[in-house]
């Protein structure tokens, strides 16, 4: 058994406390927002829940729930999601792939355009404007068409290839006959599953978490994503009232004070917990694509 230096030992020491006091940091906000979302709010308020849950109810999930739009909105938001990343795998990959290989003519010269968009783009209105002119204004292209593919993708998958698929596979490949389409698609692709991984998160989770350019090209509620309509349920209130009693009962001031304060907490587990679901399947991935390319071989 190998004997520990006592400067071994005491940087073990030190690195596990950090590494302790990361994870809190990182863990306890997610602790204190579902156990404040089915939490008294008075006892939130007042600071008497400061981690698990006190005098339990469900009172925020069911008014959020309660509103048909919820689902609506779950269902457009997954279905830009899952539309949107297959776009942006089938336009980043090959992208990315040919500027990494060292025949490829001019790539010096495209790397440089697509840097340039990296520190400059059209702006707000004339983006807009392109918008409109396509006829995507209202449609589902309007989301999942836009930043589709950016340059940051396309240099982070580029230096994945560079790195990982030698050169010499490549060459042996072409010498037994086979097609740059065969090439990228049986050979380059199954060795690329971090990266996919890896690119299909970020711009997944992207696509499930805006509401800005929602905001800017839908008007029809009909395809409103998720947190859109959850934007609207906290800023413009438009909460079902039909929980416990008749349509025409109003609630008293106070009650709708706690009804909001368990609202907001109830609307932000809705609207991560998807994710938080899918990202330890995607871990393994996501961790190697990362790491990949830092260190040269």
């Amino acid at each position: 058994m190998r004997n520990f230096s006592l400067s071994d030992k005491t940087f073990d020491i030190v690195n596990k406390i950090f590494v302790g006091l990361i994870t809190l940091v990182i863990v306890y906000p997610l602790i204190f927002v579902i156990s404040a979302s089915i939490s008294d709010p008075a006892a939130v308020s007042t600071g008497k829940m400061w981690l698990w849950p006190v005098d339990i109810t469900f009172a925020g999930y069911k008014r959020v729930f309660q509103n048909d739009a919820i689902w609506l909105g779950y269902r457009n938001t997954i279905f830009y999601t899952i539309l949107g990343t297959i776009i942006h795998l089938i336009v980043l990959l090959p992208c990315a792939y040919a500027l990494s290989r060292k025949e490829v003519m001019g790539k010096k010269y495209i790397l440089w355009i697509i840097l340039f968009t990296m520190m400059f783009n059209g702006g707000l209105i004339p983006t807009y404007l392109v918008i409109k002119t396509l006829g995507m204004v209202d449609t589902v292209w309007a989301i999942v068409i836009p930043g589709v593919v950016g340059a940051w993708s396309i240099l982070v998958a580029r230096t994945f290839f560079q790195q990982t698929i030698p050169d010499q596979l490549v060459e042996a490949a072409k010498i037994d006959g086979a097609s740059d389409y065969y090439i990228f698609g049986k050979v380059v692709l199954p060795l690329s599953m971090p990266i996919i991984a890896v690119m299909a998160l970020f711009h997944g989770v992207s696509l499930w978490n805006q509401y800005f350019t929602a905001l800017i090209y839908l008007s029809d509620e009909k395809l409103y994503p998720l947190q859109l309509i959850l934007r609207q349920i906290l800023v413009i209130a438009q909460i079902s009232q039909d929980g416990g009693g008749g349509p025409g009962e109003m609630e008293s001031l106070v009650e709708q004070v706690k009804t909001a304060s368990l609202v907001k907490y109830a609307v932000i587990m809705v609207s991560s917990l998807p994710l938080l679901i899918i990202y330890p399947f995607l871990q393994r991935f996501f961790v190697q694509g990362v790491l990949i390319g830092s260190v040269k071989e």
